[in-house]
């Protein structure tokens, strides 16, 4: 599915995204640096119900939220990654393998982890602050 939006309607597209996702759990955003992932990813938690503050986990490489009915959402961030070694290392295939819903920045840094049926959503500046979303 493909998606054109303005920022203005990003609520909008991320409870479609959100009533689209299905049983998949494991979700690998991919877009340039200021593309509007985490902008986008912090739009779907709220639209899952989460409380807390939504932000980048940059420099944690994983942020914990709590969905709606206490359903656990990690939220991750490999653009400091050197090597698929420290993904390993901080155990991401338990998050990923645990039936909870991951959203994964950067993920083209450790996809030889991925799970094979990680949905993969691309976002895209367009000008005139349009953002492509492709999922």
């Amino acid at each position: 599915m493909e998606i054109i939006f303005k920022e203005e309607d990003i609520r909008q597209v991320a409870k479609q995204f959100a009533e689209s996702m299905g049983e998949n759990t494991v979700f690998a955003f991919y877009g340039k640096m200021g593309a509007g992932k985490t902008t986008f990813i912090k739009a779907v938690c709220e639209q899952l119900g989460v409380q807390d503050t939504v932000t980048s986990p940059t420099f944690a490489i994983v942020n914990e939220y709590e969905a709606a009915q206490g359903r656990p959402i990690y939220h991750f961030d490999f653009y400091r990654i050197k090597k698929v070694s420290e993904a390993y290392d901080m155990g991401c295939e338990e998050y990923f393998y645990s039936g909870h819903l991951c959203f994964i920045e950067w993920p083209e840094l450790i996809e030889e982890v991925l799970p094979e049926e990680t949905v993969s959503v691309t976002i895209e500046a367009l000008p005139d602050g349009l953002r492509r979303l492709v999922f």
